[in-house]
């Protein structure tokens, strides 16, 4: 029961904490994670009122499931984003642009990490500075989805970054995998070449297998269906079948196989959009369905945020350092891939600044880092500090470069006055428009 009152209480606070803060023009994003820091365990849960705030860590992931589902989701959304007709227009700009914004984040916070380690090799080994710059590969693809939703945003940069926020989790796990292989080599002189190469290119191939098998499978059951809603309830249980199988891993001999939840569903969705002519009335439903699912992402996501962090002075330092280092990288490497592709003025300077967040999946390279032998809890710690405050100020920076490259308009003035004009019987509802 207290976990179903902490679910209420985070979707109807992150929803109040929207209008609290609308007259400094913040993304809901923004508001979302506010309210879980304030409800997480250094705020309002320190109180211990069960069920009204999140008491501890361990409260928090026994939620995780959920958790996990609307990343899931997210994910699926943004697979929907891989059309073939759009793919052909920019496939070749996001993929150059994907590969290169990865490779010089990596490449800058190597470089000043490891002159971090020269400077205070007692603070930072070496491994650990290698590791984290692979980790800098990582974006966050939820907070961008849910900025480009909540503005609208439609243009030349939209249609790049999500195919860029996709490819992003592929490159990482790649440059991740063989960094994390020479940082283990240093520590124990052996190199895994299976753990460096094989496993990390076995989980991309078979993730993009499994979604795509599931993504046709769905598509043939569509069509047993006319109902929308019955489609509906097929789509949303195919999410939930698809994160669960993401969550299998076993072993035969050395070689472990896996799958990427992310890559799976967002496989998942490119199928599915291409094969069945009804994926885009669907996923209009399913956004409508999944909204405070999300919310609820979010809101976890701002709980798990640990502010002991801040209480370490060398921890922010290095924080700091990674911090302007990765988004150097990923500014710059966006920067190199527009020019390279022949984008225009708006776009090439602003893909980078949207590219700026980072969470779960750079969280998940941790859990993998901790193995590092007396390095895992200085790399968590970090990677914390740098979540902290990409989350936060990351979603104001990707609605700045939307804006800037002309992505995202004011509302007009039908938008602004749709509400009052539904309330006086002037606008028609969202259910009369469906019976017609």
């Amino acid at each position: 029961m207290n976990e179903l009152l902490s679910v209420a209480v985070a979707v109807i606070a992150g929803l109040v904490m929207t209008r609290l803060i609308k007259p400094l023009h913040l993304p809901d994003v923004t508001a979302y994670l506010l309210t879980g820091v304030a409800i997480g365990p250094y705020l309002l849960g320190s109180l211990g009122i069960e069920g009204l705030g999140f008491c501890s860590a361990e409260n928090i992931s026994a939620l995780s499931a959920v958790s996990e589902t609307a990343l899931g989701f997210i994910a699926f959304a943004i697979g929907n984003e891989f059309r073939l007709g759009e793919l052909k227009k920019t496939g070749k700009a996001a993929t150059v642009i994907g590969i290169l914004q990865a490779f010089a984040a990596a490449v800058v916070t190597d470089i000043a990490l490891i002159a971090v380690h020269f400077a205070i090799p007692e603070k930072l080994s070496l491994s650990a500075a290698i590791t984290l710059g692979a980790i800098a590969t990582a974006t966050a693809p939820a907070a961008t989805l849910m900025v480009v939703r909540q503005y609208k945003a439609k243009g030349e940069l939209t249609n790049l970054l999500l195919p860029i926020v996709a490819l992003d989790d592929a490159v990482g796990l790649v440059i991740f995998a063989v960094s994390f292989g020479i940082a283990k080599a240093l520590d124990s002189g052996i190199v895994d070449i299976y753990s460096v190469i094989i496993d990390p290119l076995l989980e991309i191939v078979l993730s993009l297998l499994l979604g795509a098998i599931l993504g046709y499978v769905l598509t043939i059951l569509e069509r047993k269906f006319l109902s929308n809603s019955n489609r509906l309830s097929l789509t949303i249980g195919f999410v939930f079948l698809t994160v669960a199988l993401s969550a299998l891993k076993f072993e035969i001999g050395p070689v472990t196989v896996g799958f990427s939840s992310l890559l799976v569903c967002m496989m998942l969705g490119t199928v599915f959009c291409n094969t069945c002519p009804l994926s885009f009335d669907l996923m209009e439903r399913a956004d409508k369905w999944t909204a405070p699912l999300f919310i609820f992402f979010f809101v976890i996501s701002g709980a798990e945020l640990e502010l002991s962090v801040f209480g370490e002075f060398t921890t922010m330092l290095i924080g700091i350092i990674y911090v302007l280092s990765r988004a150097a990288g990923k500014y710059f490497g966006a920067y190199a891939g527009c020019k390279i592709t022949n984008q225009n003025k708006k776009v090439t300077q602003n893909p980078g600044i949207a590219l700026f967040p980072q969470a779960g999946v750079a969280l998940g390279m941790c859990v993998t880092a901790s193995t590092l032998e007396g390095d895992g809890e200085t790399i968590r710690n970090i990677v914390l500090f740098a979540i902290f405050v990409y989350e936060i100020f990351g979603p104001m920076l990707t609605k700045g470069a939307l804006k800037r490259a002309g992505d995202i308009v004011g509302k007009s003035d039908m938008v602004k006055n749709r509400r009052t004009d539904i309330l006086s019987g002037k606008h028609k509802t969202w259910n009369e428009e469906e019976q017609k």
